[in-house]
């Protein structure tokens, strides 16, 4: 008997192709159930109130999870989502420019500059709390590596995605456990930025803090989308796949060349390049994408409600793999020095949003520091997830300034170059100079971002 099991057993090792096909069909049906469902009444409703329909499903898919209570679902087919994270990080980004006119940077770089700001002070004070939550106590105590005082960062900024690629180089620096502490920070910051966000986005209201939602309707969809015209819609909605698609490549292309730079740097360098990811580069596709559509006056072949929905779904199914995947056996092991480090960067990522951002931005605050502090705890698809609640009309602003921002920043945090170096630097220099350093920006940052908008309204109010 045993031997027939064992046969079974090296006949699924062999053909990977069924686990592989059950794991896309699910989710699949998943999307498409979201899709139609999130057109509900009940739906709407509780979106409106800063619960999104995602984080039901994402709970359902933790209760029949490997981890939960009733544990339906194959873990085989958990391990193949959990490889998810990443391809639909990229997609997001891959659809960020496309579905918006590129914005004249003339009148936005005022705001992109305060919105990068704000983005830098809060990445990098993750690695001052970090550091000085680990150097004062989880060290001494606990005993813990030094690189987990870049946990926060890995986690909340960069997320799935981020911890997957950057697992690797903990594991070369002698820190294996840095991949599984990465993906439960990031599982965290995830559920915190849905919930203390959404909570945020229904005190916001309450409080007057958003802007009017009939101040300003932006109807930027295509005539197409407005119409029921099913052979239509399919080919837009595959052209607009298409276009995401040729995003991604351009990212992995642009990767690819970086790659082969690494051969001509040292080792430090080399290292930085081999673990730096695709999804920052794609966003950059994204942008030469739309670039080359406009100047072609092709932009009819683009829909920005798909290209909406594409970043939605993807964001969605990030969500739900995230929460069917949440392994409690790991959060129970490492519960102390996670939840320290977890309630330490949420409470500088809540200063940021509701003290920081009053000094950073002179209007629409509310709209941006939300944006700001859902790509600070949970990656950029829950900064755009918890503006579409704020701002459901596109009544502001922020989508284009955070747009742009995201180019400029996004190589460099959330999973990119300074997310690379911090271990590396760690680790030859010590995380109490890295922690300083970081200190040091901040600061930077604060005094440079406070005088520019002082400069800014002594300037209007003498016009």
């Amino acid at each position: 008997m045993s031997q027939l099991i064992f046969g079974f057993e090296d006949l699924y090792k062999i053909n990977a192709i069924p686990t592989l096909v059950l794991s896309i069909g699910l989710l699949g049906i998943i999307g498409i159930l979201l899709t139609l469902g999130r057109r509900l009444d009940s739906a709407m409703k509780l979106e409106r109130f800063g619960i999104p329909i995602a984080l039901l499903v994402g709970a359902i898919g933790f209760l029949i999870g490997p981890y939960g209570p009733f544990s339906l679902l194959p873990e085989r087919v958990l391990d193949t989502w959990m490889k998810l994270p990443t391809p639909l990080l990229t997609l997001v980004f891959a659809t960020l420019m496309l579905g918006r006119p590129i914005p004249r940077v003339g009148g936005l770089w005022k705001p992109v500059a305060s919105q990068a700001l704000l983005g830098l002070l809060l990445g990098f004070g993750q690695y001052v709390v970090g550091g000085v939550i680990v150097l004062s106590f989880l060290l001494p105590h606990l005993g813990v590596d030094p690189l987990m005082g870049c946990i926060i960062e890995v986690g909340f900024e960069g997320g799935h995605g981020a911890a997957a690629i950057m697992g690797d180089s903990f594991r070369k620096l002698g820190f294996p456990e840095g991949l599984d502490l990465g993906f439960a920070m990031a599982t965290v910051g995830l559920l915190a930025s849905t919930l203390l966000g959404s909570g945020l986005v229904v005190i916001g209201r309450f409080l007057g803090w958003l802007v009017p939602a009939d101040k300003l309707i932006n109807n930027d969809l295509n005539d197409v989308d407005m119409e029921f015209k099913p052979l239509e819609q399919f080919r837009l909605l595959l052209c607009n796949f298409a276009l995401a698609g040729f995003a991604v490549l351009i990212g992995i292309f642009l990767l690819y060349c970086f790659r082969l730079s690494s051969i001509y740097v040292g080792d430090i360098s080399k290292q930085v390049i081999l673990a730096f990811p695709v999804f920052p580069l794609a966003l950059m596709g994204s942008f030469f994408v739309r670039f080359i559509i406009e100047k072609t006056e092709n932009t009819q072949l683009v829909s920005s409600l798909f290209q909406r929905e594409i970043g939605i779904l993807s964001t969605d199914l990030l969500i739900i793999t995230a929460m069917a995947g949440l392994n409690l056996p790991l959060l129970v092991n490492y519960w102390v020095p996670i939840s320290i480090l977890a309630i330490g960067g949420l409470v500088w990522n809540l200063a940021g949003m509701l003290i920081f951002s009053r000094l950073f931005f002179s209007e629409e605050w509310f709209e941006r520091a939300i944006a700001e502090f859902g790509n600070s705890t949970g990656v950029a698809a829950s900064g755009l997830l918890l503006l579409r609640l704020a701002d459901p009309r596109n009544s502001t602003n922020t989508l284009p300034v955070f747009s742009v921002k995201q180019l400029f920043l996004q190589p460099l945090l959330s999973g990119g170059l300074i997310t690379v170096i911090a271990p590396l630097f760690i680790s030859n220099f010590g995380l109490k100079g890295w922690t300083v350093f970081c200190g040091l920006i901040s600061l930077f940052l604060c005094v440079l971002a406070i005088s520019l908008q002082s400069k800014y309204t002594k300037a209007f109010n003498t016009n």
